[in-house]
């Protein structure tokens, strides 16, 4: 079945989101109101078979779009809040965008592309077909220059959820991510599909005032990268949070982090996921271990076969995006469909260890090193809460090896305690991954996705809240 084909599926988003109610700080929505009604006024028939943007300034509206549209347009990109200007119009370009749903539509008027209005609150309307297997277009983090847009189906997307993981079991999910992002999006499918309550951050809102939040709504999981989870550590003010099921994704996860949640969180489950936007869910973890089992490369699991080439991962899944959309597009996967996600690996014992990006190496004298390998020994000085480590350009070596280090509250950071953590490298890495310098700083900036960002411009540049 194709968008130029139509045929009834009542298996819709929309048809299961009647048990989902999705908050962040401002607003409510209860999806089950979208079986009666729109947020799209009039236009919904407009958007029929159509290509359509996604921008809308919070979360919740995102929600209510993307069930909304699921089934009846032809094609639907979610836009992250932080699109610039011209990367947006290279994405209407790239999507063939008819149509945006926006609830700001005064900044689409020179875009070139009708705009349909999204408001609030879910007002009655007559019902509407869903008759298309929409495709759900996301860009892939990390992109510089022009995105890369990688279209799913939904399917695809749910892959990897359980039919009935949540249903009547009083769970409330929630998460750190972005719902326009990859990472979030899994988490909004899960509620929705698991009929669970959806709490998502709020632009501006502090993480203490955040943790408050989710502890009176008694969220049960929560997902977040490894950065995002070291920030809730640094907040001795958690309120009433105290979630059952702690997932992490997105950055590597070493044992220093597992541990100190399990030692903050004794009552959860905690467990740690590989997942792209081009590769979807590859698998999850949740025995307390950094890395993943080796078996898992020896058979397939659930569909899912993984192998190693030139040192990083591939991966050939059903849970994959079929292909990245442009009319100059790339191929998405090799022509055995595999898709090398250019994370690197190393096998340790009877487990598979992630060592870092192939694009981040740092070349030290022709010698490489990979920045997340010094991090996690950095991670593991007890007075270290977090680390950065990247390149800095040298004219004799090529670069030298620098590292940010954010210390516990209330330890003093002095000449000292940076060469400890020095000899500490030495002392368990090759002499050139060693960093040169130690800088001691407030805090490390992340990336819209919730990653450590790796751009030297960023780091006097203030963190988001969340």
């Amino acid at each position: 079945m194709n968008a130029s084909s139509p045929e009834p599926n009542p298996r819709r988003l929309a048809d299961l989101a009647a048990g989902t109610i999705v908050s962040d700080r401002d607003t409510t929505i209860d999806l089950a109101a979208l079986a009666r009604g729109t947020t799209l006024g009039g236009g919904a028939p407009l958007l029929a078979g159509r290509s359509v943007l996604i921008s809308v300034a919070s979360q919740p509206p995102a929600v209510a779009a993307a069930v909304e549209l699921d089934g009846l347009a032809h094609r639907f990109v979610l836009a992250p809040p932080d699109l610039a200007a011209d990367h947006m119009r290279a994405v209407i370009a790239d999507a063939g965008i008819d149509f945006i749903v926006s609830d700001h539509p005064q900044l689409f008027a020179g875009f070139g592309c009708g705009v349909v209005p999204l408001t609030l609150p879910v007002a009655d309307a007559s019902p509407v077909r869903r008759d298309f297997d929409t495709q759900w277009t996301l860009l892939t983090s990390g992109t510089s220059g022009r995105p890369k847009l990688a279209a799913h189906t939904l399917a695809a997307l749910t892959g990897a959820i359980p039919q009935r993981p949540d249903r009547g079991a009083r769970a409330v999910w929630a998460t750190f991510y972005d719902i326009r992002r990859y990472g979030g999006l899994q988490i909004m499918l899960r509620a929705i599909i698991g009929g669970t309550a959806l709490a998502l951050t709020s632009p501006g809102e502090s993480l203490r005032d955040h943790l408050h939040r989710l502890g009176a709504l008694g969220v049960t999981a929560m997902s977040g990268t490894p950065s995002h989870w070291r920030r809730v550590l640094m907040t001795p003010d958690r309120g009433d949070f105290a979630p059952a099921y702690i997932r992490l994704s997105g950055e590597i996860a070493d044992q220093m982090i597992l541990d100190a949640l399990h030692a903050a969180f004794p009552q959860a489950k905690i467990g740690h996921a590989y997942a792209s936007t081009e590769a979807g869910v590859a698998f999850a973890v949740d025995d307390g271990r950094q890395g993943f089992p080796a078996f898992l490369l020896e058979r397939a699991t659930n569909g899912v076969e993984m192998r190693i080439a030139d040192g990083a991962l591939q991966i050939r899944s059903p849970r994959a995006a079929s292909f990245y959309v442009a009319p100059d597009a790339p191929p998405l996967a090799g022509p055995d469909g595999f898709i090398d996600t250019g994370d690197l690996v190393e096998r340790r014992g009877d487990r598979y260890a992630f060592v870092g990006r192939r694009g981040g190496i740092v070349n030290v004298g022709g010698l490489k090193v990979n920045p997340e390998e010094v991090e996690a020994i950095i991670n593991q000085h007890p007075l270290v809460r977090m680390a950065l480590v990247r390149g800095r350009r040298n004219p004799v070596t090529g670069a030298l090896v620098v590292a940010d280090v954010v210390l516990h509250d209330g330890v003093t950071a002095d000449d000292a305690l940076s060469r400890e953590i020095m000899d500490m490298c030495l002392n368990a890495l090759a002499p050139h991954k060693a960093p040169a310098i130690v800088r001691f700083v407030p805090d490390l900036p992340l990336t819209p996705a919730g990653k450590l960002s790796r751009d030297p411009a960023q780091t006097s540049k203030k963190p988001p809240d969340a």
